[in-house]
């Protein structure tokens, strides 16, 4: 009669010990979901073979549905590492103090956010009274966050001061949402802004930007804390040796929107800790 309890517990030690093989053998990787998946992983694939060289481990790209299940997988351990904007990084570091920022792109220690429009009328956030707005995800750094920041120190509360706050759930969308008519504006990061115009994804005789915030720091490479100390040294080396002087190197980085990695740390994001609470989206 144990014949049969025994057999099934036996099996579900060794599926157990094979998952746990498997997982110490790959790295699994993910990205909060900024932009559409296909070019989030169009941008991961060269990276990932490039770490893949570097850490002779495979790398496995973990795709997720939405900001918070970035930040709950991966202090839940079910990701080894993940691309986080500043506020993602803050929310993970709370819930473990022990998740390590390794890099950041050269430019996220100087981020900034575009203001757009479609309206040759709008000059500024004044001309935007009462007209519709859109963010990107609630949960973005600069998709949210620090504009919604920088317009309360400017005394605009933008669940009154516009007739309708909507969230497009991506940078790319709320330009796509500005350029067709269903927000009056928006904002998104200076980075897709800048690739959406260099692709021609955006019509520029339609959609403008107004205006830019002021910089903060912003997005990041984040490991997991329980991770060992040995692979994060390895990963971060990886990263900091990608150099814009070697063409396959270069190809890299330019999908990352980066001149080159440099190293971080958690003290870079305590201000964005002070906006989150300063915004009421951290208690």
């Amino acid at each position: 009669m144990l014949k049969r309890p025994l057999a099934l517990f036996a099996g579900l030690v060794l599926s157990c010990s094979s998952y746990l093989a498997q997982a110490a053998d790959t790295l699994r990787v993910s990205a909060i979901p900024d932009e559409a998946p296909t070019e989030l992983l169009r941008k991961f694939k060269p990276l990932g073979e490039y770490l893949e060289q570097k850490l002779g481990m495979k790398v496995e790209f973990v795709p997720v549905a939405d900001y918070p299940a970035v930040v709950e997988s991966l202090v839940a351990n079910k990701l080894d590492m993940a691309w986080l904007g500043g506020f993602t990084f803050v929310q993970v570091h709370l819930k473990d103090p022990t998740a390590t920022p390794l890099v950041q792109r050269e430019q996220d220690a100087k981020f900034t956010s575009k203001f757009i429009t479609a309206n040759s009328n709008v000059k500024s956030l004044a001309d935007l009274k009462g007209k519709t707005f859109a963010f990107g995800s609630i949960s973005s750094t600069s998709g949210s966050l620090m504009p919604r920041y920088f317009m309360l120190k400017d005394g605009i509360k933008p669940e009154t001061y516009f007739s309708r706050v909507a969230y497009s759930g991506a940078h790319d969308a709320t330009a796509a949402w500005v350029q067709a008519g269903k927000a009056d504006g928006g904002v998104l990061n200076a980075s897709v802004w800048e690739k959406l115009v260099a692709s021609g994804k955006v019509d520029t005789s339609k959609v403008k930007v107004f205006a830019t915030t002021p910089s903060y720091f912003d997005y990041n490479w984040t490991v997991r804390g329980s991770l060992d100390p040995a692979l994060k040294d390895k990963i971060k080396q990886a990263f900091l040796d990608l150099d814009p002087a070697k063409p396959g190197d270069k190809a890299i980085l330019d999908l990352q929107a980066a001149s080159r990695f440099i190293e971080t740390s958690p003290d870079n994001y305590k201000g964005i800790e002070e906006a989150a609470r300063a915004a009421e989206l951290l208690k």
